[in-house]
């Protein structure tokens, strides 16, 4: 069955979104399920919903029975690893190594893919913990802990923007096999995604919600310029970028 066939309904979404981006243990989906991979992504800002309030959830537990701040965060960010298995984080530091450590586009492309990390990888896998660490320490010392909860979600919701607007890059992987989704599916993912901020946090949603999407605008036009286009790795990194860019923006107001 091709990729983009809709035949499946849409209440699968979730779900698939569930299973593409986290390893949450769950039912196995039917085959046919997956046919609605690129329709589907309007459901990321959900998962990003589930699995940060899981973390958010974890965290205020450990908090009421006198776990330091520091410690909370550190839990947090646990959990949010483990929930998705590290896959962003993969996608970060291929993205690092392959964008800053190739000269020609061919050459960052066989990096990204290659499974052994390298320095800029590294750098860039500690500086981003580290500050993403910082940020949700001083998110729980200030008592808005729950604000955190806008980062994974509107992260989350800016990939799909990412799929549409950008060619994949190498022709194989997550990212094509998921295929570009409709610029209507992405734009509702976003809507959700913004819905749910403001809702939430309302007017102090703004600035993380622009500044995490500059930064995305920015690797999306880095990642064009250097292999032309998107792959499952850009699109992990742009995850972890605006996760951490919305949660400094955040720890900045409170």
């Amino acid at each position: 069955m091709h990729k983009n066939d809709t035949s499946a309904p849409w209440t699968w979404d979730i779900p698939l979104a569930l299973v593409l981006l986290t390893r949450l243990p769950l039912p196995r989906l039917p085959n046919h399920v997956f046919a609605r991979q690129a329709a589907s992504v309007w459901a990321f800002p959900v998962v990003g919903l589930i699995v940060g309030g899981l973390a958010c959830s974890i965290g205020a537990i450990l908090l009421s029975v006198g776990l330091p701040p520091a410690a909370v965060a550190g839990v947090m960010m646990a959990v949010l690893i483990m929930t998705t298995g590290a896959m962003h984080e993969d996608g970060l530091a291929d993205t690092a190594d392959g964008l800053w450590g190739g000269f020609t586009r061919e050459r960052r492309l066989e990096i990204m893919k290659d499974s052994h990390i390298g320095t800029y990888g590294v750098l860039a896998l500690l500086v981003m913990q580290l500050l993403r660490f910082a940020a949700l320490t001083g998110l729980i010392e200030s008592g808005a802990l729950w604000l955190a909860l806008l980062a994974p979600i509107w992260s989350r919701a800016l990939m799909p923007v990412l799929m549409s607007a950008l060619p994949n890059a190498r022709g194989s992987g997550l990212s094509q096999s998921v295929g570009a989704p409709s610029l209507v599916t992405s734009a509702l993912g976003v809507l959700l995604a913004l819905a749910f901020c403001l809702f939430w946090i309302e007017s102090l949603a703004w600035m993380p919600i622009i500044l995490s999407s500059l930064i995305v605008l920015i690797l999306a036009l880095v990642a064009r310029a250097k292999i032309g286009g998107q792959t499952g790795d850009i699109l992990g990194a742009s995850q972890q970028l605006a996760e951490v860019t919305a949660l400094l923006s955040l720890s900045s107001l409170v």
